[in-house]
Order: structure tokens, then C-alpha cells, then sequence
């Protein structure tokens, strides 16, 4: 019998211990968690310091390159050096994938829905140009100027499309 009660007492020793133990265990772990994130939060924190601004002159970068591909201005600023319509639609083009190259790199700074969309513009604006050269099968520049400029007139441009879209995301970065 006295060594019932001499368990008894082990027990009755230890029960306090070992609930003071697990309480303690869960305490650290949900400390140790807590701590984990809060770290991760300043890191995450810094280094938003130091994308942000890259982020914002990715956007500026393709902001332009919109701009600079948006038919109503790619036929003001890019002149036919002759009357072939051939050389002019391929010198829009290679004006197009010369800009497209020269911001290549800006995608890795945008979301992958917004990347997409440039690269819909770009070809959607190749796409109408090589249209408007079919158009006019006489092979007149100004014709097919003429006819382009009044086809985008009318509508709202691939680039202003998907420069709608940069600014609704830029504008979710603050």
C-alpha cells in the first residue's frame, strides 16, 4: 500500500510539471512563430523599399513604349521615306519591335496579366497595320495612312487599352 501512495505522490509531484511544460511548450512555439513572421514582415518590408521604385519606372518604361506604339502617334512621328506601301508598313513594324526589344526586360518588374496585355497591344497594332496595308491594295502610303488614322479614330487603340490596365495597377501599388 505504501508503494501505491508513494506513485500517488510521484504523480501528484509531477502532473504540475509536466502540464507547466506543455503549457510552456506551446507559449514558445506560438512566440517562435510569432517572432518568424514579424521577421519576415521587415524583410519583406526593406526590400518593398528597394523594388517599388524599379517597379514604378517599369511601369514608366512601358507607359512610353504604349505611347510610342499607339497608332495615332507611330504615324505622325514615323514618315514614309517612299511610296511603297511595303517599306512602310515594314518600317512600322520594325519601329514596333524595335521599342518592344529595346523594354524587354521590364517584364520581370510587371504582373504576368499586364506583360500579357503589352504583348496583346503590340501584336494587336502589327496585326491592324499589316490590315490596313492589305486595305489598300493600290499601294498608296497615304492612302493607307489615311486609312489607318481614321480606323483608330474611331476606336479606342490597343495601347490605350492595355494603358488603362498599367494604370489601374499602379495605381493598387499604393
Amino acid at each position: 500500500m505504501e508503494e501505491a501512495s508513494q506513485i500517488i505522490s510521484y504523480v501528484a509531484y509531477l502532473l504540475p510539471a509536466i502540464v507547466v511544460g506543455v503549457i510552456a511548450y506551446y507559449f514558445f512555439k506560438g512566440h517562435t512563430a510569432n517572432e518568424e513572421g514579424r521577421r519576415r514582415y521587415l524583410i519583406q518590408k526593406e526590400a518593398q523599399k528597394q523594388v517599388l521604385p524599379l517597379r514604378l519606372q517599369a511601369y514608366e518604361r512601358v507607359t512610353l513604349f504604349l505611347e510610342r506604339i499607339d497608332p495615332n502617334k507611330l504615324l505622325v512621328r514615323v514618315k514614309p521615306f517612299s511610296d511603297s506601301k511595303d517599306d512602310y508598313e515594314n518600317l512600322l513594324i520594325k519601329n514596333i519591335e524595335q521599342e518592344y526589344e529595346h523594354n524587354l526586360t521590364q517584364q520581370i518588374y510587371l504582373t504576368p496579366e499586364c506583360w500579357n496585355l503589352i504583348n496583346a497591344a503590340k501584336n494587336a497594332t502589327i496585326h491592324v497595320i499589316r490590315q490596313g496595308a492589305m486595305h489598300e491594295k493600290d499601294g498608296n502610303v497615304d492612302r493607307m495612312r489615311e486609312w489607318l488614322l481614321q480606323n483608330f479614330m474611331e476606336e479606342i487603340t490597343p495601347s490605350q487599352k492595355a494603358m488603362a490596365y498599367v494604370k489601374k495597377e499602379v495605381s493598387e501599388l499604393f
